[in-house]
């Protein structure tokens, strides 16, 4: 079952580079009014909508004569310095003529990290809200090299519907939703209209980047729902054109909604799991297993069976069990070579020393 919104509810709705500017660069007008008009119309029923939206690089490429999204991250930042504010100005515009108020949100992957910083933000966007204001939020991409590069507003908006408490996050596209298999292989394949856990099986059947304005894909539609499920907030990725906020809000059926998780995970959790890709897998015994996911410990160095790829203390791993899969992720203790010499040893021999800290992990199953 869908849920239904009411007044006081808060819907998160982003918005990717695609289905907001045109092949050239531009903020595409017609669409951009229509999404206004939904704000609008969801404000006077009481909900507090939230924008997460893309765009400002794609919207600073033709300003400064770039053709196309350049590669060096000195001209990225400068295309998003350009861009936000021209993206902005056609929120304000648009908005105002609705009777609303924009705001501007730009956030790091520090805001989520730290936890002043996280509460700051919190209480910003609580005040913002309450005011009647629309706050438009976006990576501080003028300044943080990781998101640009490794980055998207997917994760980002995942990220904010955990901050901001939503009910619902709206992931709106160029594609309908998600399918059983790649669409791209399998144009045939059928569209799910809801899915109630994610697994592996649904997170290969995403498939690859979007155009070549976007940084995003399905993958990290799957990616961004992962983090807002375990933030107790259900999920929509739909079709921009298709799907509106009326329909959203009263629980239409369009595109593919996931189930929240039963249980909520907290910010840092939520980052440590989702916020950066893994950079290598340790597996353990069944024993490691039950303890992490059972009893809420660490995990120690006397469970791990094998190590997989290269990675750094402080790297985010993820956790398998030998011949199942993964069901854990968080931040390792040691690096792929000391933790290649230090598995099933016992703590006593390793200074105490834990592979992953229980405040450092998070369980992906359940």
């Amino acid at each position: 079952m869908r849920p239904r919104l009411v007044s006081g509810d808060r819907l998160v709705v982003k918005v990717g580079t695609s289905s907001i500017v045109d092949g050239e660069g531009h903020p595409d007008e017609a669409r951009l009014a229509g999404l206004c008009d939904g704000v609008a119309e969801a404000r006077r029923a009481g909900i507090q909508v939230i924008l997460v939206s893309s765009g400002a690089i794609a919207a600073g490429l033709q300003p400064l004569g770039l053709g196309s999204r350049p590669a060096d991250i000195p001209s990225l930042q400068a295309a998003a310095a350009v861009g936000q504010g021209r993206l902005l100005q056609r929120y304000s515009e648009l908005l105002a003529n609705r009777g609303l108020v924009c705001a501007q949100m730009l956030l790091t992957q520090h805001d989520f990290v730290h936890r002043q910083q996280y509460l700051n933000a919190r209480n910003t966007l609580d005040r913002l809200l309450a005011l009647g204001a629309i706050p438009v939020v976006n990576e501080n991409d003028t300044v943080a090299t990781d998101e640009i590069r490794f980055g998207d507003n997917d994760r980002l908006a995942a990220l904010v519907a955990n901050l901001a408490r939503a009910k619902l996050l709206a992931l709106l596209t160029d594609t309908r939703g998600l399918h059983e298999r790649d669409p791209k292989k399998h144009p045939d394949a059928p569209l799910l209209d809801e899915v109630e856990r994610i697994t592996p099986e649904l997170e290969r059947a995403a498939g690859g980047r979007g155009t070549d304005v976007s940084t995003g894909g399905m993958a990290s539609k799957i990616a961004a729902a992962w983090v807002a499920t375990f933030s107790g907030v259900g999920v929509v990725v739909a079709s921009a054109e298709e799907a509106t906020l009326e329909g959203l809000i009263s629980g239409g059926s369009v595109g593919t909604f996931f189930h929240p998780h039963p249980t909520r995970a907290s910010a840092r959790r939520l980052w440590i799991a989702f916020a950066q890709p893994p950079k290598g897998t340790v597996v353990v015994d069944e024993g490691a297993r039950r303890a992490m996911v059972g009893s809420n410990r660490s995990l120690l160095a006397v469970g791990v069976v094998d190590v997989q790829g290269t990675f750094e203390a402080g790297a985010t791993v993820d956790v398998m069990q030998v011949g199942g899969e993964v069901f854990a992720r968080g931040l390792v203790r040691y690096d792929s070579k000391e933790l290649i010499e230090a598995r099933g040893k016992p703590t006593v021999e390793l200074a105490g020393r834990e592979v992953i800290h229980r405040d450092e992990l998070i369980i992906l199953e359940g």
